[in-house]
C-alpha cells in the first residue's frame, strides 16, 4: 500500500474527518452547555453522538497521508481510532450519573473528552514531531481538568495539580527530544528522520530518540516514569479514571509505536534496549508495588503500570508480530480496565464510594452480578484462560518468544505470578469475608458497562478474537517493521 502525501485540500481535510467531526461538536457543545448548563445529559448525548460519527467515519475514510505528511490514515491508524472513540463513548454515560448523585454538575466533562479524544486521534496519525506534540498536549490537557474536575473534593484537587505538574516534566522531555531529533535530522517528518537514521544514526539523534522515548514512556505510566500514577488514579473520580486508564494508553502505545518504527526503524538495535529495560521494571514496579495496597484505585493503578510493561514488551520485539501483540494486548486491556472501574462506580454504601479492600467484603452476598463481575476482571488481569487477559498475554509472550526475548518473557511471567496474589486477595475478599453492611442500589448505566465488559471478557472474547486478530494485524503492517 502506498500513501500519498500529495492530495488537495478537499483530499487532506477529507482524511481528517473524524478530528473535524469532534473539533467541531466540541466546540457547538461548548457553546450550547454556556447557554444551558443544567443539560448536562443533553450534552452528554451530542457528545456520544459525535464520537460514533467519528468512529464510523473513520471505519470507513479513504487511507492516506495530508499536510506534508503530518497526518497519517493508514489502518493502524483506523485501528486504534475505531477503538478509541469508542471508548470514550462509552465514558460519558458512566460519568454522569456519578458527578449528579454528588451533586457536580458540569457540563464541560463531555467537552473535556471529546477534545481528549481529539488529541488521541492525532496522535495515532501524527506523521510528524509537531503533530506529536500537539496531540499529546491537547488530550493531555483535558486530562488535567478531568482530574480535577470533583472541585469540592480535596484528593480531587491535589491529583489534577501532581497530573498536571508532572505532566508539564513530561512534555518538556518530549519538546527537547524533539527538538534534539529535529537538529540532527534536518527534519520533523517521521519518513525523512527515518531516511536520515538509515545512513548514520549518530549520537545526537540517538539522545533524541531516548529524550522522547522518556516523555512517551510518562504518558503510558511505564515505571520509572509512573510516579504520578498510583496518586492520580486514587484522587481523580473514578468514572475519569476509567477513561484515562484505558483510551490514552491505546493511543500513547500507538505513537510510541509510530516513533520507532516509522521514524527510528534503523536504530532497533538501540532503542529495543531501553524498551526491554522500560517492560522489565514497568512489571516488577506493577506487581510488587500492588501487594501493599489496600486501596482498590492504586492497586489498579500497579496493576496498570505492571499491564503497560507487557505491552512495551511486545513493542520492544521489534517485528511486526510484536506491533500486533501490542495492539491486541492493549484493546483486550482496555476492555478490562473500563469494566473494572465501572463497577467502582456503580459500587457505594450509604452515599459513600466503596474503594478500599475492605469495602468489598462480602460483596458476593450483596451485588453478586457486580461481584461476579469483578471476578471475571481480576481473573482476566492476572492471565487465567480462558478469559481475555490470558489471550492478551498470550500474544505478547509469544511475540517475544519468536524474537528471541526468551529472559525477557520469563522474568514477565514470573512477575505475572507475583501479581496474581493481589488480584486472587480481591477474589477472596469477595467471596468469603464478612459484609460490613448493605450497599446503595448501583446505577443502570455503570451496572451495564460493568456487565457487558465481563461478558466480553469471558465468553464473547472466543468469538471476538476471530475478527480482531486479522484487523490488529493489517494495522501492525502499516507500521515500518518487517
Amino acid at each position: 500500500m502506498t500513501l500519498s502525501p500529495n492530495l488537495s485540500l478537499a483530499q487532506s481535510l477529507s482524511l481528517a474527518g473524524p478530528e473535524l467531526i469532534l473539533a467541531l461538536s466540541a466546540m457547538a457543545l461548548l457553546v450550547a452547555g454556556a447557554f444551558a448548563p443544567s443539560r448536562t445529559r443533553l450534552v452528554g448525548a451530542g457528545a456520544v453522538v459525535a464520537l460514533l460519527a467519528a468512529a464510523g467515519v473513520a471505519a470507513t475514510q479513504p487511507l492516506g497521508v495530508a499536510f506534508g505528511g503530518a497526518l497519517v490514515a493508514d489502518a493502524a491508524a483506523v485501528f486504534a481510532k475505531v477503538a478509541i472513540y469508542l471508548a470514550s463513548a462509552v465514558a460519558i454515560p458512566l460519568a454522569q450519573p456519578w458527578f449528579e448523585k454528588r451533586g457536580v454538575k458540569v457540563f464541560e466533562h463531555p467537552v473535556l473528552i471529546l477534545l481528549s479524544a481529539l488529541g488521541m486521534g492525532m496522535m495515532v496519525s501524527a506523521g510528524d514531531l509537531i503533530a506529536l506534540y500537539v496531540g499529546v498536549e491537547l488530550s493531555s490537557l483535558a486530562l488535567y481538568v478531568m482530574a480535577a474536575m470533583h472541585r469540592d473534593n480535596a484528593k480531587a484537587s491535589e491529583a489534577g495539580l501532581k497530573y498536571f505538574v508532572l505532566g508539564a516534566l513530561s512534555s518538556g522531555l518530549l519538546l527537547y527530544g524533539s527538538s534534539l531529533v529535529y537538529g540532527f535530522a534536518g527534519s520533523t517528518v517521521f519518513t525523512e528522520i527515518a531516511a536520515v537514521a538509515g545512513a548514520k544514526v549518530d549520537t545526537g539523534l540517538l539522545f533524541g530518540l531516548i529524550f522522547v522515548i522518556c516523555g512517551l514512556a510518562f504518558k503510558v505510566s511505564a515505571a520509572p516514569f509512573h510516579m504520578w500514577t498510583p496518586d492520580v488514579y486514587e484522587g481523580a473520580p473514578t468514572p475519569v479514571v476509567a477513561f484515562f486508564a484505558a483510551a490514552p494508553k491505546l493511543a500513547a502505545m500507538v505513537l510510541f509505536a509510530r516513533v520507532i518504527a516509522d521514524a527510528f526503524p534503523a536504530a532497533a538495535g538501540q532503542w529495543q534496549q531501553v524498551l526491554i529495560a522500560l517492560a522489565l521494571i514497568s512489571v516488577a514496579v506493577g506487581a510488587f508495588g500492588g501487594l501493599v495496597q489496600k486501596n482498590l484505585k492504586r492497586l489498579w493503578a500497579y496493576s496498570s503500570i505492571a499491564n503497560v510493561g507487557y505491552a512495551v514488551l511486545g513493542l520492544a520485539s521489534g517485528t511486526s508480530e510484536g506491533l500486533q501483540a501490542m495492539l491486541m494486548f492493549m484493546v483486550l486491556y482496555m476492555i478490562d480496565v473500563t469494566g473494572f472501574f465501572a463497577c467502582l462506580t456503580a459500587l457505594s454504601r450509604e452515599g459513600r464510594s466503596m474503594e478500599s479492600l475492605d469495602d468489598m467484603a462480602g460483596l458476593i452476598k450483596e451485588r453478586p452480578v457486580l461481584a461476579l463481575a469483578m471476578t471475571v476482571f481480576a481473573l482476566s488481569a492476572l492471565g487465567l484462560p480462558p478469559f481475555s487477559g490470558f489471550w492478551a498475554k498470550i500474544y505478547v509472550f509469544q511475540a517475544a518468544i519468536d524474537a528471541g526475548l526468551w529472559v525477557p518473557a520469563v522474568l514477565g511471567l514470573i512477575g505475572s505470578v507475583v501479581a496474581a496474589f493481589y488480584y486472587l486477595r480481591l477474589i477472596k475478599v469477595m467471596w468469603f469475608d464478612a459484609s460490613p453492611g448493605a450497599t446503595d442500589a448501583p446505577p443502570v448505566e455503570a451496572r451495564t458497562i460493568a456487565v457487558a465488559s465481563a461478558l466480553f471478557a469471558f465468553p464473547l472474547v472466543l468469538v471476538a478474537l476471530t475478527w480482531l486478530d486479522p484487523l490488529a494485524e493489517r494495522a501492525a503492517q502499516a507500521f515500518g517493521l518487517a
